[in-house]
């Protein structure tokens, strides 16, 4: 293999993107990665520096821009060294994103207040 070049598989494991190399190989071949914007359809896809990574991990997509290939899986800070997160910021919870439409309801279409409770109640003869 090229120097500087390296399997996807292992770069996602020594980058500590999963926590095993089998998982990043399913990871890979089940097309949750993409390499320059192509998916990557095996786990023996090549990374080299300069490459673009788009991950699509359970709650969150992650976009890494490979800077080394991994020797080892090190430490975090090792890890760290061997991309670029170029993620976007995750929205704060609360706060809904700029274009979201605000929810509507209808007046009176959700639970019953406790003042209509009472009503309903004193009406069934449960007072």
């Amino acid at each position: 293999m090229a120097e500087g070049r390296q399997r996807i598989d292992k770069w996602l494991f020594f980058a500590r993107v999963v926590k095993s190399r089998s998982l990043a190989a399913k990871l890979a071949a089940a097309g949750r990665v993409r390499i320059n914007r192509d998916k990557a359809s095996q786990a023996a896809d090549v990374v080299k520096p300069g490459d673009v990574l788009t991950i699509t991990l359970d709650r969150r997509i992650v976009i890494y821009k490979v800077l080394d290939p991994g020797m080892r899986r090190g430490p975090a800070e090792e890890a760290r060294t061997l991309y670029e997160d170029l993620s976007p910021a995750p929205v704060p919870k609360g706060e809904a994103p700029a274009d979201a439409i605000p929810p509507l309801r209808e007046a009176g279409s959700g639970r019953p207040t406790k003042r209509e409770r009472r009503e309903t109640d004193r009406l069934r003869g449960k007072d």
